[in-house]
């Protein structure tokens, strides 16, 4: 039984070694699912006809992609990350006003940050009930 029970070890330690991603790797398909509800929240905010959503969505989705990059190159220099981030914005800020008026345009950031209040706000609740649930008592098997 042990001798299993090591080759079962074994294998799942490998297999999850195997799934680990390098940073040069696109992110997880959950934080894709993530960006891309993002820009539906703020194409239905900005009110965007389906014309402008199709435009705007492969342009919104590269931009979280370069602002994510830019997070991991300078997360050790605040003030460089900042001018990075607004250098950023402005690029696009451009490239969305080719899509939807200006107004519009300057409130994508907005409702970005909006989006991403709610999320931290659902995370922390989520966390908080977790807390308080009943836990269940583990076996040995939920220790592998």
């Amino acid at each position: 039984m042990k001798k299993y029970l090591l080759i079962l070890f074994l294998f799942l330690t490998s297999a999850i070694s195997l799934m680990a991603q390098d940073d040069d790797q696109p992110e997880s398909e959950g934080a894709n699912k993530l960006q891309e509800r993002m820009a539906v929240y703020i194409q239905k905010k900005l009110g965007l006809t389906k014309a402008e959503a199709q435009k705007f969505s492969p342009i919104f989705l590269r931009y979280i992609v370069e602002l994510r990059r830019t997070h991991r190159e300078n997360k050790t220099d605040r003030p460089m990350l900042q001018l990075k981030v607004a250098e950023l914005r402005i690029r696009f800020r451009n490239e969305f006003k080719q899509i939807m008026d200006e107004q519009r345009a300057n409130k994508i950031y907005d409702y970005q940050r909006e989006f991403e209040l709610k999320v931290i706000d659902e995370i922390k609740q989520r966390r908080l009930e977790n807390r308080t649930a009943p836990r269940r008592q583990r076996s040995v098997i939920d220790g592998f």
